[in-house]
């Protein structure tokens, strides 16, 4: 089975950096493509950023400029690179990755257990 494992969540004070990673272990697999959600209660969950196995990125309007998702294929890992942070943009940050299974031949969507970004002084 293949694991996200997330990190770089924490408390920034509003204007300050975080940047976010987002790794991938397994067997043998492709990934097609990554994404950054975040979920704030009584929120839906929006979907931030995604980037694809060409590099093609996509960003939310509320993070245009502000945001940069990255990825780094020879650790399969990926990034975010939150500048410039506001207050609304406090909340759990998940990636989640659609990932073909050499093995298998199949292909499925996985969650990381998501970090908590606080940004607040």
């Amino acid at each position: 089975q293949v694991q996200l494992v997330e990190s770089g969540g924490g408390l920034v004070q509003p204007g300050g950096s975080l940047r976010l990673s987002c790794a991938t272990s397994g067997s043998m697999f492709s990934i097609y493509a990554m994404h950054w959600y975040r979920q704030t209660p009584g929120k839906q969950r929006e979907l931030v950023a995604t980037i694809t196995s060409v590099e093609f990125t996509h960003y939310a309007d509320s993070v245009k400029g502000r945001f940069t998702i990255s990825r780094d294929n020879a650790n399969n890992t990926m990034y975010l690179q939150m500048n410039s942070l506001k207050p609304e943009d406090t909340a759990v940050y998940i990636c989640g990755a659609l990932v073909r299974d050499s093995d298998t031949d199949r292909t499925s969507y996985y969650w990381g257990q998501g970090t908590q970004v606080t940004v607040s002084s």
